[in-house]
Formats: structure tokens, sequence, C-alpha cells
């Protein structure tokens, strides 16, 4: 997708929609389409996305739901958070607000074999309603998340990523050539189950990874990409991604 990069600094989690707004047809139809132009994480792990009535999930809030569906392969989590986060960051472009639903139950937990992962609420928005000034973000420090002193115009935008809680635990290491992406097992998650806690950090980190995308393609910086091929969940950081910077 391109143009999202503006829509970092525009996008935020909504708590409360108005009521008296709805989605026309047209922008509905204009958010199914967009459904098509999504691009994934990892090429192989099948998903579906389906939008249904706020009314056909436990969700409380917005008009709609944007449903996710994946088999569970390596990086299924992150290749969710991945897929969403451009969606959400498209939607506020839309003057659509949405939130990260992680409590919420659809009807259906499987669609053709696949089995239910998280949803977003949505619903239309005023302009008012987005972020104003992303400086009051409540996000951690720049030298919290981030080691080294390259690439620092990248860094300021990726800050601003959404997360399960607000746990922000990605940690970043910067070179003149790389970028080594980790995420962090320590001292954020005291609100999350325990059992949901390293699979909504994994989602994080597919939403972070599309900020970095975005970040660093804005930002004219070519790169190339590589997950992780394992991910001990024993470490206090477990290696991510490295992005491999090119001339």
């Amino acid at each position: 997708m391109d143009g999202l990069y503006p829509m970092i600094f525009k996008r935020k989690s909504f708590r409360k929609f108005d009521d008296s707004l709805s989605l026309s047809s047209e922008e509905l139809s204009r958010v199914e389409s967009q459904l098509q132009r999504i691009e994934p994480l990892v090429d192989d792990i099948r998903i579906k996305l389906r939008i249904v009535k706020r009314e056909d999930t436990t969700c409380k809030r917005g008009e709609y739901c944007l449903l996710a569906y994946s088999e569970k392969k390596d990086n299924y989590l992150m290749n969710i958070g991945y897929v969403l986060e451009q969606l959400d960051l498209w939607m506020a472009s839309q003057n659509i607000g949405t939130c990260w639903y992680g409590s919420g139950k659809p009807r259906e937990m499987q669609l053709d074999g696949l089995d239910f992962i998280i949803m977003l609420a949505l619903g239309k928005a005023h302009e008012s309603e987005f972020r104003q000034d992303c400086t009051k973000a409540r996000r951690k420090e720049l030298k919290d998340i981030w080691t080294g002193e390259y690439l620092m115009d990248v860094a300021r935008a990726v800050r601003y990523a959404p997360s399960a809680f607000n746990t922000q635990p990605w940690r970043v290491f910067s070179s003149p050539d790389s970028l080594k992406v980790s995420c962090s097992t320590k001292g954020h998650f005291i609100f999350i189950p325990k059992d949901k806690r390293m699979d909504y950090a994994f989602m994080d980190m597919g939403i972070f990874l599309c900020f970095m995308d975005e970040a660093l393609k804005h930002n004219g910086y070519g790169f190339s990409r590589v997950l992780a091929a394992k991910h001990e969940e024993n470490n206090s950081l477990i290696p991510i991604a490295d992005y491999m910077l090119k001339a």
C-alpha cells in the first residue's frame, strides 16, 4: 500500500465512537476493496478477512468489525499484525476510526478451515477525533527502544506504533548498514493474561514491522528484510527481524 506514512501520526485507537455517524455503502465498498490490496509479511500463510456488523460479535465498540482468520504457521501472528495495521493506517486516511479488540469473539470461530485470531472494531469518525499532535501520545523514550545513532528519522516515526495495553515490546539495534529488531519479554505484560502475552507480543511486532517498512520507504532507504528463523521465548530479547540497508 502506498501513502500510509502520514497516517502514522494521525491514527489513534478509538475507545468511543459517535453513534450518530455511519459508514455509507460506498465507504464500506471501498473498505472491502482495500482488503484485496494488502501486502502480507509472509506470502505462504493463508488468511481471510471478513467485515461484519458489530452485533454479530461480542465487541462493544464501533459499527462494524473486521475479523481476521489465519492458518497457524510460523510467524502467523506477526503476519496478522502486519496485515491489519496496513488497514488500520489506510482507514485513518478515510476518517474511519479503529480499535484493536483482543477480547472480542465472532459467531464463527473458524472460516474455510482457518482459525479466528483477532478483530478490529471500526466506525466513521470526524477528522477532529484523530490525533492532532502525535507528540502527546504516551510512548517510550527513543533511548528505551532504539540503540545506536543511525536512522533516527525512522526511529522517531516507528515509536508511535500501537501495541496491546501500550506495552511497546520492540527493541532496535541500529548500525550504518543494518537494523536488528527484537521483542522484549520483560517488565510490560502485567495487564495481559499470562497465556496470551506472547500472542499479543508477536502481533505487536507485526504492527511494528509495518511501521518500520513504511518509515524506511518514506525516508528513501532501500532495504531487504529477513525474519528470524526461531523465536526463543525464554530469552529476555527475542530476535524478530534483520533489515539490511541498501545504498
